[in-house]
């Protein structure tokens, strides 16, 4: 239990980026203008309830024109 604040503070930074990447990744999928492989729903859930499943979607999900 000492070591609470040093690992809080340690995985703070990484659970911003997770919380950034995941938003941006959500946002992406709900552009209009996005085409993505599969469909959006799918990636939506993957996005929003996988941890670090944007990882899946940006390097699998999208069709870039």
């Amino acid at each position: 239990m000492d070591n609470f604040p040093i690992m809080f503070f340690l995985v703070l930074p990484i659970i911003i980026i997770e919380l950034g990447f995941r938003i941006y990744g959500i946002v992406d999928i709900l552009k209009e203008e996005r085409q993505v492989k599969i469909s959006k729903p799918f990636w939506l859930v993957v996005v929003g309830l996988v941890t670090f499943g944007w990882v899946f979607y940006f390097l699998l999900g999208r069709e870039d024109i």
